[in-house]
C-alpha cells in the first residue's frame, strides 16, 4: 500500500473535467474518536480506515447545500438547494488517496434524492429537514421520510465562536478530505473534488439529540462529540470517478 497523500488544506492534484458544481454552507462538523477497527467493516473492500494519531473519526455533519449545477452550467436555484445531514468515515486506499465513505445522506429535496441514488449510488434518504439561525446560533433538525427508519434523525444547535487562524492538525485531517470512496459495478472508486481552503471557527455544542449514526450502522458511538467545527461554507467542483 502506498503512503497516505499529505493532509492539505487545499486539492493535493487538480479537478481537470468538472461534472458538477454545488456549495456547502452553514456546515457543522461534529466527529467522534473511535477504535479503526470499529468502523473497519463498514468500508468498501480495497480501502482501511485512514487514522491520526491512533484513531480514526466518525462524523456528522449537517449543512446547507446550495446550486447543484452539472458542467459548467449555473446551479439549480430550487431543485438544487436543500438542507444536508450526513455520517461519514474516512478512508485511504492502496494507491495512497484519502477520502470519505458515507454511510447516510439526508436531504429534504425528493427529486435529488432519488437522482443520487439511481445515478451515483449514494446512500441518499428523503428527510423533513429545516436549518434556523438566531445571530451565532445555529439549530439543524432532520426527521427521515424514506426509505426508513421512518423519524430517524434529531436536532443539533451550536454556537459559533472566532474563526480559527490557523486549524489544528486535526482540524485539517477532518475536513482536509478531497475524494469519496465508494464501490460502483463491484469495483471501489474515487470521486475526487476541490474547493479553497476552509474558513473554520470553533464552536460550542449546545444540544445534540441524533440517532442517525446509530441507525448508520455505529450504534455505539455518541456522547460528547472529540471535535466540534463550524464553516460558512465552500463552493466545490467534483471530476469524473477514477478508479
Amino acid at each position: 500500500m502506498s503512503s497516505p497523500e499529505p493532509v492539505s488544506r487545499t486539492a493535493p492534484r487538480p479537478v481537470r473535467t468538472t461534472v458538477f458544481t454545488q456549495g456547502w454552507r452553514d456546515v457543522t462538523f461534529l466527529h467522534w474518536a473511535v477504535d479503526p477497527g470499529l468502523v473497519a467493516p463498514l468500508l468498501p473492500a480495497g480501502t482501511v480506515p485512514d487514522e491520526l494519531d491512533g484513531v480514526t473519526h466518525v462524523g456528522l455533519i449537517p449543512f446547507r447545500m446550495r446550486r447543484i449545477g452539472l458542467l459548467r452550467a449555473p446551479g439549480l436555484p430550487y431543485l438544487g438547494s436543500f438542507a444536508e445531514t450526513n455520517v461519514r468515515l474516512y478512508s485511504v486506499d492502496a494507491r495512497g488517496r484519502r477520502g470519505v465513505v458515507f454511510r447516510s445522506l439526508e436531504a429534504d429535496r425528493l427529486l435529488p434524492v432519488l437522482a443520487a441514488r439511481w445515478v451515483a449510488r449514494l446512500p441518499y434518504q428523503w428527510s423533513r429537514m429545516r436549518i434556523e439561525r438566531d445571530g451565532d446560533r445555529f439549530t439543524y433538525r432532520c426527521a427521515r421520510r424514506w426509505p426508513g427508519p421512518r423519524g430517524a434523525g434529531g436536532t443539533i444547535a451550536v454556537r459559533v465562536g472566532a474563526e480559527l487562524p490557523e486549524p489544528s492538525p486535526l482540524a485539517e485531517f477532518l475536513t482536509g478530505r478531497w475524494g469519496l470512496h465508494q464501490v460502483t459495478a463491484g469495483r471501489l472508486a474515487y470521486w475526487p473534488n476541490e474547493h479553497p481552503a476552509w474558513p473554520l471557527h470553533a464552536a460550542e455544542l449546545l444540544s445534540l439529540d441524533d440517532d442517525l449514526v446509530a441507525t448508520a450502522g455505529l450504534p455505539g458511538v455518541g456522547g460528547a462529540p472529540d471535535s466540534v467545527l463550524f464553516s460558512p461554507g465552500v463552493d466545490v467542483r467534483f471530476g469524473p470517478r477514477l478508479r
